[in-house]
């Protein structure tokens, strides 16, 4: 057989596999539908539903599903985030369709109702589909089967934490075959893997034994052996892959972008994507005008509260610095009496501070004074989740006294953070406290993922709305 051949025979499965699920999300997202009409109707079909929304959802589900990643490998991948991951293009799709059938004047066609239960089908039929996937590839993989075999080429700690994030990682299917230790005398075993100290045997290993994968584990100092290692196997069907040793240089994750058509790597910069980010405003604005709609008879409420509770305006706003440090106005319920303050100088809210009013003190405790921020949301100046934003005057003296604190700015600044659900909110009178939360903040930046603001956005929900340290 031709090498010509034998390429086409690799990539036509991963193919054929991407169309097979294309075909099945669509199936699901008619078959959703169908139940839904079921369940609302009594009927299969009728004239309570429009069959060219269904098609207009089916079609933008077909365009925006592999935009967003969803057909990507999922070989390595945890199973929440392909789960979360469809659970918002699903969402995001669902709302491109409303649009476009507002902007057809057809809405008016369609059951709330309806299109509510044809939401949370589909998108349970999804997941579940997802999770029966994932869960048989598990155990196909567990038995020994659908296995790419690796050979690993690095040394030192990062060489050993890629070995041993390969043995802890079974279900991904991978397994390491040989591995070959740039510099032997660093002492590492390699338990489970064949052992290589001469280059010559380990490239001969991987030809005799089909070796599929060549990961190499890495420092960029050590570029003469990364080349060595790409013109070794350039004419081969082998899967080269560098995992570059960057944590000596890099302050977040490090991930490879493509800049000018040219590939880069971020050391410094901006830990989320552009795909990520976009996700994440589409989240953030369903959310809060969600949040508005829900939370209007409280915040009404509140309003009055405040109104009457002492002489002065319903809201307080403040500059605050948001991402890339721009600075915009935030909006909070006021929760203290007019009073005059010293130029440049923010004092913070202290226990039993005579400031804050009554009602003030009961909404800082409660957090409800925070609800305007959602206005924020929809505008654009911040998130629902990430680095809670300080005073500008409270930036300028943080900044250079904690370790990483400018880096906050990186990414939008949120109503509620993985510092905050983590006790570490309200007054920060020493500088250790501020250290701590900043050091939260970075976590975040460092680990962000969809799962993650949902786990945070729940905790918030269940405990984070009351804290001692609020008031």
């Amino acid at each position: 057989m031709s090498s010509k051949s034998v390429t086409y025979e690799a990539h036509r499965s991963p193919e054929l596999q991407g169309l097979l699920a294309r075909c099945i999300d669509i199936a699901l997202i008619v078959g959703g539908a169908i139940a839904a009409s079921s369940i609302r109707f009594g009927e299969v079909a009728g004239n309570h539903v429009d069959t060219g929304f269904i098609a207009f959802a089916a079609a933008i589900a077909s365009a925006l599903f592999p935009a967003l990643g969803v057909y990507q490998s999922w070989r390595g991948r945890p199973m929440l985030k392909l789960i979360g991951q469809i659970s918002l293009a699903w969402l995001i799709v669902q709302g491109c369709a409303l649009v476009l059938m507002f902007s057809l004047h057809r809405t008016d066609v369609i059951s709330r109702l309806w299109f509510a239960y044809w939401t949370a089908i589909t998108w349970a039929a999804l997941a579940i589909f997802r999770f029966a996937t994932y869960t048989a590839l598990r155990r196909v993989r567990n038995a020994g089967l659908n296995i790419r075999r690796v050979a690993v080429v690095g040394c030192g700690s990062h060489c050993a934490q890629v070995v041993r994030s390969i043995e802890m990682s079974p279900d991904s299917g991978f397994r390491v075959s040989a591995v070959f230790d740039v510099h032997p005398d660093t002492g590492f075993q390699h338990a489970g893997a064949v052992s290589f100290k001469e280059f010559s045997a380990f490239s001969k290993f991987v030809r005799s034994d089909n070796v599929r994968e060549i990961w190499l584990a890495l420092p960029l100092s050590e570029e003469n052996m990364i080349l060595h290692c790409m013109n070794e196997f350039r004419d081969e069907l082998v899967n080269v892959r560098f995992l570059p040793d960057m944590s000596s240089l890099a302050l977040f994750d490090s991930t490879i972008i493509d800049l000018i058509g040219v590939p880069a790597i971020n050391l410094i910069a901006s830990p989320l994507s552009s795909r990520s980010l976009i996700a994440k405003e589409v989240f953030d604005r369903v959310f809060a005008l969600a949040a508005l709609i829900c939370l209007a008879p409280v915040m009404m409420l509140v309003a009055v509260a405040v109104k009457f509770s002492s002489r002065g305006p319903i809201l307080f706003a403040q500059k605050r610095q948001g991402a890339d440090g721009r600075v915009f106005q935030i909006y909070k319920f006021r929760t203290m009496y007019m009073h005059a303050s010293e130029q440049g100088v923010v004092k913070q809210a202290s226990r039993n501070d005579k400031r804050v009013t009554v009602v003030g003190g009961f909404l800082r405790r409660t957090s409800l004074d925070e609800l305007p921020q959602f206005f924020n949301v929809l505008k654009g100046d911040m998130s629902v989740v990430g680095p809670r934003p300080h005073a500008v005057e409270h930036d300028e003296l943080y900044r250079t006294i904690v370790n990483g604190y400018i880096h906050r700015y990186r990414v939008k600044p949120g109503i509620t953070g993985w510092a905050q659900v983590n006790g570490y909110r309200g007054e920060t009178d020493k500088i250790e406290k501020m250290q701590k939360r900043v050091e939260h903040d970075l976590y975040y930046l460092q680990n962000w993922s969809f799962g993650l603001d949902m786990k945070i956005v729940l905790a918030t929900f269940m405990c984070g709305f009351t804290h001692q340290n609020a008031y």
